[in-house]
């Protein structure tokens, strides 16, 4: 069984929470005694403590002020607002339409060298044509029942903002489970196109298109999506959130993964008969 996302952004809340009253009982303070330097009811002490709440700065700085540890004060923090980034509600995020969705990665897109994808549902966005994008948006807008559906719209723009492939200073290395070549999103039309514009993309200088064949022999079953920007950010999309992880050690397990499933991969004209076939599959 592996721990999903959404489980990872809960354990590094009870990590901080952990720490927290660690470092309480580290000092000989009882939750009341804690609660009454920091000037709040010993209910918010139990909450934090048990991962309930989660602490603003300034209550943590008043935490460990109160254990005259001032100096662990701004690791806490910076732990604690990695925790509580880590986890986005979906809801959120398209509260605005899945136009603005879109535009709101183009300049953090422009800052990043290397892009690292593993997609087994879909082909990757930064490759999608308009009709791909448009079908795979509109079953997102229909799904959360968006007030205003404005896929049409966010597909451009997601074509738009991947013209960034064609841009010096910037690689990907993006990867793909044979199956989705064969998942049959926007009908047969929207698929030929798709998969037409994969034998182009795919041989541009700065892409690297690995396809995973279904019946190779592999270290890594097929994982969730992400997406690995240089070595600082990984993304994970899941139906209701995603989960952005910024530690270090857990980037290294994604790289890691990606690592093995890369080599597993065909490119090239191997990869470019899947794709092929795929086509015509389609008739």
């Amino acid at each position: 069984m592996t721990t999903s996302p959404s489980s990872s952004a809960q354990a590094a809340r009870e990590t901080v929470a952990l720490r927290l009253r660690d470092l309480r009982r580290a000092a000989g303070l009882t939750v009341v005694e804690l609660a009454t330097g920091c000037g709040w009811h010993h209910s918010k002490t139990s909450r934090i403590e048990n991962a309930r709440t989660a602490p603003t700065a300034t209550d943590i700085r008043l935490w460990c002020h109160t254990l005259g540890v001032d100096e662990q004060a701004d690791d806490l923090i910076a732990q604690s607002l990695h925790a509580e980034s880590m986890y986005t509600e979906w809801r959120h995020r398209t509260r605005h339409g899945l136009r603005q969705l879109q535009d709101s990665a183009v300049a953090f897109f422009r800052q990043t060298e290397l892009f690292r994808v593993y997609s087994s549902s879909l082909v990757p966005g930064l490759l999608q044509t308009e009709g791909y994008a448009a079908a795979v948006l509109g079953m997102s807008a229909r799904f959360r029942d968006l007030p205003v559906d404005d896929s049409a719209e966010a597909a451009r723009a997601r074509v738009e903002r991947s013209r960034i492939i064609h841009e010096r200073g910037h690689r990907f290395v993006l990867l793909v489970e044979e199956a989705v070549l064969h998942y049959r999103i926007g009908g047969a039309d929207a698929m030929a196109a798709q998969l037409g514009y994969l034998l182009t993309a795919g041989a541009l200088p700065a892409v690297s298109l690995g396809i995973i064949p279904a019946t190779e022999h592999r270290e890594q079953w097929p994982r969730e999506t992400f997406h690995v920007y240089d070595d600082t950010l990984v993304s994970v999309e899941l139906i209701s959130a995603q989960v952005r992880i910024t530690q270090p050690s857990e980037i290294a397990l994604y790289t890691k993964a990606f690592e093995q499933l890369r080599q597993t991969a065909v490119y090239g004209a191997a990869a470019r008969a899947l794709v092929v076939k795929a086509i015509e599959a389609l008739v």
